[in-house]
């Protein structure tokens, strides 16, 4: 008896950790969950619209709350923090995840498509976008990118018997295939010359710099021009504004947020860890690429009519922004700053677009001049992007502001000297157009008629279903707020964003 209660008591703190060694977990959970979704639809036959979303947020959350636990547990048990960096950006997918599939159901109702595929491609997105952030070695981080890269062309096309949506998922699949190329060209001359080796670590202890300086560049450019289609980074960027014009909008705000996560932490790692030796060189590249994309991102945006494309030019300067604390490559400020930029933006963007995806399912259009009086029709529309456009902005008080000193500040201190005054220059520029909205929102008059907005619908709405406002309206208010406040929390954020490497 007094054995078996032995045994108990050493297997029970081994049953306990064998969550926290299992590292892809969350993964797992989240993988549950996609099978979970497909087999109820196929078992129901499409009838339990609702409880598929409440199955893809609950398989969301559970992840969030196992990878925290595990972190916990790693910080807990003195275990090395190299993964840190990796687990911080699997959280942020988590985030992005669950915020984009709340701000989707009342759409996906409104617009009758099929309902099970959408939050099983959100979740496969998600899945590969975690793998890709923390993965190791070249086959996961090519087969991951693909992962991701395939699941948010399938959702730009979702809205089928939309041409634009139609057209988007083409120009998608086309960037997608543009971007996979440089990237099994410049693998492989990582490949050869390391012997054999896959993981990233042992890539770079076996190549030898003087005897294959040559395949080193050359591998050196071809990964750099496949990952800066993945961030739409310039001159890498040409359909981007298409594809977000065409795509269903919260695809749009899935995305938009997903791309800014994966991708910016999978470069780092590539670059940060096989390419030491050429960290001047791709510095250059990298920097100039960051500054043209902030300058043309911010002034093309000034003449932009559609909503969603004028979102899309910020979208390729702000991560011309963030590869500013990828250039400073201070574990202790640089990422810190980056990471918590990053943050801050998952929570301005997505608030962004869960303001407009109420106003084209009641109006049918994205077009700014529409925007113009909506003070006196839906005053919850308005209190959202007042709150948040100058933060996306840079303006004082709220958080993008403080997001922005710390980013630029850092990246001034690692010598990012002709990127940081572009960065400040083009910042005012887009506070520009953030602004015209708002002004219009309160000072303009509508060219419409009096009909009140929640009465029309656009071409993928049923005239039969009504739009539910509480679940959006509460989410633009709840995304706002924390948009806003959390530069008042700035502080302790980079403080746990600090020390993180790879």
């Amino acid at each position: 008896m007094t054995s078996t209660t032995n045994d108990t008591n050493f297997s029970l703190p081994k049953l306990i950790s064998t969550p926290a060694n299992l590292p892809i977990l969350p993964e797992i959970i989240s993988i549950l969950g996609l099978a979970a979704v497909i087999v109820i639809d196929l078992s129901s036959k499409g009838k339990n619209t609702i409880l598929l979303y409440k199955i893809s947020m609950v398989a969301t959350s559970v992840s969030a709350v196992t990878l925290l636990c595990q972190w916990e547990f790693s910080i807990a048990s003195e275990r090395s923090h190299t993964g840190d960096f990796g687990n911080i950006f699997r959280f942020f997918l988590l985030i992005c995840s669950s915020l984009s599939v709340s701000s989707s159901v009342d759409y996906i109702l409104c617009s009758k498509m099929a309902l099970a595929e959408f939050p099983s491609f959100k979740l496969t997105a998600g899945s590969g976008g975690m793998v890709l952030s923390c993965a190791n070695d070249l086959v996961t981080i090519y087969v991951s990118l693909e992962f991701l890269a395939l699941s948010s062309c399938f959702l730009s096309g979702y809205t089928k018997r939309d041409m634009r949506s139609n057209e988007a998922s083409t120009k998608f699949l086309s960037m997608s295939g543009a971007s996979s190329s440089p990237l099994l060209y410049g693998f492989p001359s990582l490949y050869g010359p390391s012997g054999g080796q896959l993981q990233l670590d042992e890539t770079v202890d076996k190549i030898l710099p003087n005897q294959y300086a040559s395949a080193i560049y050359i591998s050196a450019a071809f990964i750099l021009a496949g990952t800066a289609f993945k961030l739409s980074l310039f001159p890498f960027h040409q359909w981007t504004p298409d594809v977000y014009e065409g795509s269903p909008t919260p695809v749009v705000a899935f995305f938009s947020v997903t791309s800014k996560v994966a991708a910016p932490a999978s470069f780092t790692r590539l670059f940060g860890l096989i390419f030491p030796y050429l960290s001047n060189e791709w510095h250059i590249a990298v920097g100039l690429l960051a500054t043209f994309s902030m300058i043309l991102g911010n002034l093309i945006a000034v003449t932009q009519r559609s909503v969603k494309r004028m979102l899309a030019y910020p979208s390729i300067s702000q991560i011309g922004y963030i590869m500013i604390g990828v250039l400073a490559a201070d574990s202790g400020n640089g990422y810190a700053s980056m990471i918590t930029y990053t943050f801050i933006y998952i929570l301005m963007n997505l608030g962004t677009f869960a303001r407009i995806t109420p106003f084209g399912l009641r109006t049918g259009t994205d077009n700014i001049r529409d925007y113009a009086g909506l003070y006196m029709k839906d005053p919850v529309l308005t209190f959202s992007p007042v709150l948040r456009s100058p933060s996306l902005g840079g303006m004082p008080p709220p958080s993008g502001f403080f997001g922005k000193l710390h980013l630029f500040w850092h990246g001034w201190k690692a010598g990012s000297y002709p990127s940081v005054p572009v960065a400040l220059v083009t910042s005012v520029i887009s506070i520009y157009y953030y602004l015209k909205i708002i002004k219009s929102m309160f000072t303009g008059k509508s060219g419409r008629s009096d009909t009140p907005i929640t009465s029309r619908q656009n071409s993928l709405v049923s005239p039969s279903i009504s739009i539910s406002k509480n679940s959006l309206e509460i989410a633009m208010i709840i995304r706002a707020l924390a948009s806003t406040l959390s530069g008042i929390f700035i502080d302790p954020i980079i403080e746990i964003t600090r020390n993180t490497f790879f």
